[in-house]
């Protein structure tokens, strides 16, 4: 054992016993940065305007602060971004995480002196968690890769400006920076394809020992990789045994990912955004990824299927219910308030707490009542391909209201890489799974509402092209799993 990998399991030993001092205490480590958050932000604009002087209990807090989209929130963001300090926050944030808005351009996320650090020293916990629980430590000698964005920022009223991987980039520690790929210089070109090709010329004789992305960019790195070397990943990277990711769910990716690698690989998944870094995977055989409770940020929920009524209850970690899915609101040490990620979540477990992404509170189908969500697609599609050698390079779903003929349905388009010999057969498969799954759809499909799923085949590359039609190939970008119109359907081209 070499002395980083001795130094490694040490390290990790004693972070997981701070991680489990804090999971074991749940609603006091949440009832203390509650307390934190308030006390901090006052004296603030956004403290003064919502009473926080008074604020001594999650029913005040409802009671002074409403939840809140980024549009909502804007006024108070854009004071922040035109220079002025001590708005939703002490003093005037680090950099902006600049991100697509949905509604009105760019967002700009505030990142804290507070907020900032969460980043990086969750993903490394999420690291050293599977050192402890695993005992392996061999990959700390080889070389890393982290598939993210441009490292490069600019500047807006005295604040460095920049996409979150690339921020992050600049909080890599000393001690990885020997091992971590590719150089700064390729990091930093913006063209996605034009960046893979170089990230595969300086690791195609490396030695490699864990890689990190969203599944389907790394997907995309893997298939240059075999196309230049004719050898699968696994055998060009010999001692490359864990892939870590976030963003989606890795599930429908994996039997496409085990052909490419030629084996499988043991996987960490993440929950971090621009917003803050959620939770991680601390078991490899538990479902669900613990929630962090003690980095600065205050979760609430809201079930999601009463999110959009007047006045929806709001409830913090001791109320929440396993496997209820829910909206996630956040109150963070970067100065967002009551603030709607846009995501739901479902406990998986309470001690510790621990959750998966269902889905966005945006992304749904719901064109006749059925309210499918994204979790319930994955799982469908999963078991369809569970026991069999089909393989998917990507999917999403939406809904054909007026088809030429016959009753309306949900309309799968998915990019195969190994298809089913019988379509049908697979349609039906899924759209069991998913009449188990969501008593609505299964209601709408027995009464003759709605007629079962039909697959539609998208060209090889198609989802690829879709991305860079629209300048989002590459990066964090990635395609919602389901849509409530045809948007994205109607774009796709088909075979």
């Amino acid at each position: 054992m070499s002395l980083k990998s001795l130094a490694a399991k040490i390290f990790a030993s004693r972070i997981k016993r701070k991680i489990d001092t804090w999971a074991s205490k749940p609603i006091a480590t949440q009832e203390k940065v509650f307390k934190f958050l308030i006390d901090a932000a006052q004296y603030t604009h956004f403290g003064n305007d919502h009473h926080f002087d008074k604020i001594h209990s999650h029913e005040d807090f409802v009671r002074e602060v409403p939840i809140r989209d980024y549009e909502a929130l804007r006024p108070y963001i854009d004071r922040v971004v035109a220079g002025e300090p001590d708005i939703v926050w002490p003093g005037k944030p680090l950099y902006f995480a600049k991100t697509s808005g949905t509604t009105s351009g760019a967002k700009y996320i505030p990142l804290t002196k507070d907020s900032m650090r969460t980043h990086p020293d969750t993903a490394r916990n999420a690291i050293l968690c599977y050192i402890a629980e695993t005992g392996k430590t061999s990959f700390v000698d080889g070389k890393m890769i982290f598939l993210q964005g441009s490292p490069e920022v600019d500047e807006k009223n005295g604040v460095k400006v920049g996409r979150l991987s690339g921020i992050v980039a600049h909080y890599v520690p000393n001690y990885l920076q020997k091992n971590r790929l590719p150089s700064w210089e390729t990091n930093c070109i913006d063209d996605w394809e034009t960046k893979v090709e170089a990230i595969v010329e300086e690791t195609i004789d490396k030695d490699m020992t864990i890689i990190s992305g969203i599944p389907s960019w790394v997907q995309m790195y893997f298939e240059k990789l075999i196309e230049k070397s004719n050898k699968p990943v696994g055998e060009l990277f010999k001692n490359f045994n864990l892939f870590i990711y976030g963003g989606v769910n890795y599930e429908p990716y994996r039997a496409k990912f085990e052909n490419l690698i030629g084996r499988r690989v043991d996987s960490i998944e993440l929950y971090p955004a621009s917003e803050g870094f959620f939770a991680f995977q601390d078991k490899q055989g538990e479902k669900g990824m613990l929630l962090q409770l003690d980095n600065g940020i205050f979760y609430e929920f809201v079930k999601a299927d009463s999110f959009f009524e007047e006045n929806p209850q709001r409830i913090t970690l001791k109320d929440v219910e396993i496997g209820v899915n829910y909206v996630m609101i956040i109150s963070t040490s970067a100065g967002l308030w009551g603030y709607n990620l846009g995501d739901t979540v479902i406990f998986t477990a309470t001690k510790p707490y621990r959750i998966l992404v269902s889905g966005r509170i945006k992304h749904f189908i719901s064109a006749f009542g059925e309210h499918v969500i994204g979790k319930e697609v994955e799982q469908a599609l999963q078991d369809a391909i569970s026991g069999t050698n089909i393989r998917i390079n990507e999917f999403t779903v939406a809904p054909q209201i007026t088809p030429k003929e016959g009753l309306p349905y949900h309309e799968w388009f998915i990019e195969f890489e190994n298809e089913s010999e019988d379509l049908s057969a697979f349609a039906k498969a899924i759209d069991t799974s998913l009449q188990s799954q969501n008593s609505y759809y299964y209601d709408l499909i027995v009464g003759n509402v709605l007629q079962p799923l039909k697959i539609s085949k998208v060209k090889p590359g198609g989802f690829h092209d879709y991305m860079k039609s629209i300048g989002k190939l590459g990066g964090q970008n990635k395609i919602p799993r389901l849509s409530n119109d045809r948007q994205i359907a109607d774009r796709l081209p088909i075979i």
